[in-house]
């Protein structure tokens, strides 16, 4: 039964003398307490030494993945194979698997495994001879190095790592310059409070605030390299007439130490700026062309590195950056946000608002593209950025004129459109046409038929109430005003109205006397009507 043994110098391959010490392995390190022990249950058969650095990372590296090496391929080919082994010894099961499927050894790598090879490497000194412990440390140290570098993707002309950082870095000292700033300016406004209302520049306010000291001295103080002439007399005069309040000596010297500090940060974060700005141009051209060397560091920042953010699609990159919005969006089933970080862009700047969604999605698709280019290829340039935006360029001027021709599809396909102008129109309510006194009744206009129809009547009255018809009349109840009127009580016509009115039981039948009425009338003739007359006259009288 032979082991396979990995050190840093090489492969080792032991044959395992006694095998039933396998099975007793909680007295196993006893016997490996001593050289004499070791050697007596396992014995070195062949060690296969790497011939540098390079070739001991790549049979780590593929060690650590689960893969067989060069190096290790032809230990077993040459050593392992030619014998008939029943069993071979692996600490790593994942390379036993992939040495199985490779040579067709059976591969163990179990608990007692893992125990035999924790006391081999604990008497690997004297069980590999030829070896100094020198040698051996260095290049164990050597190996762990390039090991290092490997698991980080060090490279020295593509370090994301450093981009990171600045871009955090110039964040934090914007945040610090805005305290100082705004601590200096109500500091410094106990004293001469007209000086913040007149320089609006942070940097410009610093710089007089230390060269002036006390507004007294605003007078003998020459300006002019700083300030244009308008500007410098106004402050003189505001320092003569100037409202605050008196500080000492001691009071201004900490002002001007603090406008020192401010000035040598804001000198840095020039030089940090430009340092950002060339290290994006050597790492990533196309994107800083594209959208600018700070977002594109801040996506970069956000994706952890160029690789990462280049494995991303361009809808993720889109909404970089807004992903609690996103989220919120979600779970509430409402609209999910448009851009994030991409919304700083120069490009998405200069869209309209309703135009800020499209510009965003394209010029993401575009960043994906320079994106990828700058990672995997090998020609460092900013030709595809530079081409991209000025296509990006070409159809913002089509969306904001309205002549938008169709993004997808063929090129000969054009949509139409229009812009929408929203027109404002006010009505005002007339109060007149609530008020209809003193306007004359308007009559309605009667149809040809109702014409016709009012004429046949005519004809009938004036024949006479023979060819009339009298409609049947059912019996009514009796009236209390035709009873006063019996009893020689005369009745006024208009209380016999009011009354009228105020019966709601009996008015429906009123009415229906006064339209009977009315129809008796039309249907006696005018002689009958004088008798009636006379009667009613001796009634009353």
């Amino acid at each position: 039964m032979l082991v396979l043994f990995e050190t840093s110098a090489g492969y080792a391959i032991f044959k395992l003398l006694d095998e039933s010490k396998l099975s007793q392995i909680d007295d196993l390190y006893e016997e490996f307490n001593t050289p004499e022990g070791a050697a007596s249950i396992v014995k070195l058969k062949n060690f296969i030494k790497f011939e540098d650095t390079t070739e001991a990372l790549a049979a780590t590296t593929a060690a650590i993945e689960g893969k067989v090496s060069k190096t290790l391929k032809k230990a077993l080919k040459k050593y392992v194979c030619k014998e008939i082994q029943d069993q071979l010894l692996v600490g790593d099961a994942k390379l036993g698997s992939a040495i199985k499927e490779k040579f067709d050894l059976q591969c163990v790598s179990n608990s007692n495994v893992q125990e035999l090879m924790r006391c081999i490497r604990s008497q690997m000194d004297s069980l590999l001879t030829g070896l100094p412990k020198k040698e051996m440390t260095a290049m164990a140290l050597g190996l762990a190095h390039s090991l290092s570098r490997y698991k980080l993707k060090f490279s020295p002309d593509k370090i994301d790592t450093m981009i990171v950082q600045a871009q955090c870095l110039l964040d934090d000292l914007d945040k610090e310059l805005n305290n100082y700033v705004m601590r200096c300016r109500e500091w410094y406004g106990w004293h001469f409070p007209e000086l913040g209302k007149i320089i609006s520049d942070n940097t410009l306010f610093v710089k007089i605030v230390k060269l002036i000291g006390t507004r007294d001295n605003a007078s003998k103080t020459d300006l002019s390299d700083i300030l244009p002439e308008d500007l410098e007399e106004k402050v003189k005069e505001a320092a003569e007439i100037s409202m605050g309040t008196e500080i000492s000596d001691d009071d201004i010297i900490n002002i001007q130490n603090l406008c020192d500090e401010i000035i040598s940060i804001t000198d840095y974060r020039t030089h940090l700026t430009d340092y950002l700005k060339a290290r994006m141009m050597a790492m990533a051209p196309n994107l800083t062309v594209l959208i600018g060397e700070h977002i594109g560091a801040r996506l970069i920042a956000h994706a952890g590195s160029l690789m990462n953010l280049a494995k991303h699609p361009a809808s993720t990159i889109q909404i970089f950056g807004a992903e609690k919005a996103l989220f919120r969006a979600l779970k509430t089933k409402k609209d999910t946000p448009k851009y994030g970080l991409i919304y700083h862009a120069q490009l998405v700047g200069q869209c309209s608002t309703k135009n800020k969604g499209k510009m965003s999605r394209m010029l993401a698709a575009k960043a994906a593209l320079a994106t990828r280019v700058d990672a995997f290829g090998d020609d460092v340039s900013f030709e595809l950025g530079a081409e991209h935006k000025v296509k990006l360029e070409s159809k913002l001027r089509l969306l904001e004129e309205g002549n938008l021709r169709r993004i997808s599809g063929t090129g000969k396909a054009k949509a139409k459109f229009e812009k929408y102008h929203s027109k404002s129109e006010v009505f005002q309510y007339s109060v007149g046409g609530d008020s209809t006194l003193g306007k004359k009744p308007i009559k309605r206009e009667h149809s040809p038929e109702e014409d016709g129809q009012m004429s046949a009547k005519k004809i009938k009255l004036e024949d006479g109430a023979e060819d009339v018809k009298p409609k049947k009349v059912k019996a009514e109840p009796v009236d209390d005003s035709q009873e006063q009127v019996d009893n020689g009580i005369e009745v006024p016509e208009k209380k016999k109205k009011k009354k009228k009115k105020s019966l709601d039981a009996s008015q429906a039948e009123e009415v229906k006397e006064e339209v009977d009425e009315s129809q008796e009338q039309i249907e006696e003739p005018k002689s009958e009507k004088k008798k009636k007359k006379k009667r009613q006259s001796q009634v009353e009288d």
